[in-house]
């Protein structure tokens, strides 16, 4: 498995697969081409079909300025390693300089063809949960103990750096009012949200809360806000919001939240390896799932939970999203996505609850769940897998109004 630091990027909105993979990408062409005078790039599949909403062709476009760039859509045409395709070329006039084809995986990853997985290099041997709670048994040792004793030297000063940004983001999505950029002119909804949550009491303030954080990050993700991927865009909201409100609530130190951070990035990255968390690949349960999945277990570790019980957590937050589909409305990072990353932070209270209360043991294990995702994922038809081809993103009233015959 990659370092932690690969699932939590820190950038802008509104998509790490089709805004902050495509611009890794542009970079790394451009770097390869200094002098080349013009370039021209494909998008296909779940790029063509939903780039415009989620801002890839501006991306790009600016990442070639002052150069020219010619943009080529082809939505009906998926290359063969991940819906998510590009190719790049240098031009000199209409002479083909190179052509380069990349895939952005979900989480602002990239792959280029010939690799097995994304360009970083492995930190980690143990792949599968099973393994992982073993390690931690043998030693007597937490899951973000095992993430110290693999990864990257300075990865614990880096998930500083994410919590810092996780933090502005909430505090900023809390302040910022008005509406969406978009077709859909949706009104931004945290501040009035976390101003009402103070009016109640006891579990409804702190599920009001909990609401106005998630909101607040996914509502600054989708006006191009800077956040951080945990583990996409998309769900960017959930673990951010789970935290803050048990750093709030239990007055945590920001040391145990970043081992809250290194646990759930462990989570995110045992996901990530044995499945996707790309909704162009298996939908928006390899997302919101993903995101809930690792929140549940961060909580908790943070509440006192044992390896085990951090283990049921993660595959309850799973579980319960599973065949959770991608429909972006007019393809933008709006409707669900902002909705499902408040449901997905309380659900993620919900799972560590429910394992706090158990003794840890259960029937169906993480990798099991992890499994059965990547099945139904690719069990899907394309048009639930980040297209807006189908599901809500033609059956809301507004499509039907739009595409009605006069």
């Amino acid at each position: 498995m990659k370092t932690i630091k690969e699932l939590f990027k820190i950038g802008n909105g509104p998509s790490s697969s089709h805004t902050m993979g495509p611009r890794r990408a542009a970079e790394r062409f451009l770097l390869r081409h200094p002098l080349a005078p013009n370039f021209r790039v494909t998008l296909y599949g779940s790029l063509a079909a939903t780039g415009v909403g989620h801002l890839t062709d501006t991306i790009l476009v600016n990442s070639f300025q002052p150069k020219p760039l010619e943009i080529v859509w082809k939505p009906d045409v998926e290359l063969p390693l991940h819906p998510n395709g590009l190719e790049f070329e240098a031009l000199n006039g209409e002479t083909l300089v190179e052509r380069w084809r990349v895939y952005s995986i979900g989480g602002g990853a990239l792959m280029e063809e010939g690799e097995a997985n994304t360009i970083e290099e492995n930190v980690y041997k143990l792949h599968t949960m099973k393994d992982i709670l073993s390690w931690c048994e043998a030693r007597e040792k937490n899951m973000w103990e095992y993430v110290l004793a693999c990864d990257l030297p300075d990865t614990f000063e880096y998930l500083e750096k994410v919590w810092e940004v996780m933090k502005a983001s909430i505090e900023r999505g809390l302040e910022n009012e008005g509406t969406l950029p978009g077709g859909l002119k949706l009104v931004r909804r945290a501040p009035m949200y976390y101003t009402r949550s103070k009016t109640f009491a006891d579990m409804l303030k702190r599920t009001g809360q909990t609401f106005a954080y998630a909101l607040a990050v996914a509502e600054e993700n989708a006006s191009g806000g800077r956040i951080v991927t945990a583990p996409t865009c998309g769900s960017a909201g959930v673990l951010p919001a789970v935290l803050f409100s048990l750093q709030k609530i239990y007055k945590l130190s920001d040391t145990r939240i970043i081992r809250g951070l290194a646990t759930a990035g462990l989570i995110g990255n045992l996901i990530r390896t044995n499945a996707s968390i790309s909704g162009a690949e298996v939908g928006c349960q390899g997302e919101i799932g993903a995101a809930c999945s690792m929140a549940a277990g961060a909580a908790v570790q943070l509440l006192g939970g044992s390896p085990l019980q951090v283990e049921y957590a993660a595959e309850m937050g799973m579980e319960h999203h599973l065949g959770l589909t991608c429909d972006p409305v007019n393809g933008l990072v709006q409707i669900p996505c902002i909705e499902r990353n408040a449901m997905a932070a309380v659900r993620a209270w919900e799972c560590a609850t429910y394992a706090l209360l158990s003794d840890g043991k259960h029937r169906i294990s993480f990798d099991d769940v992890i499994k059965t995702m990547k099945e139904t994922g690719l069990d899907m038809k394309a048009s639930y897998r980040e297209t807006s081809q189908g599901g809500l993103a033609v059956n809301w009233t507004g499509f039907r109004r739009g595409n009605q015959k006069p």
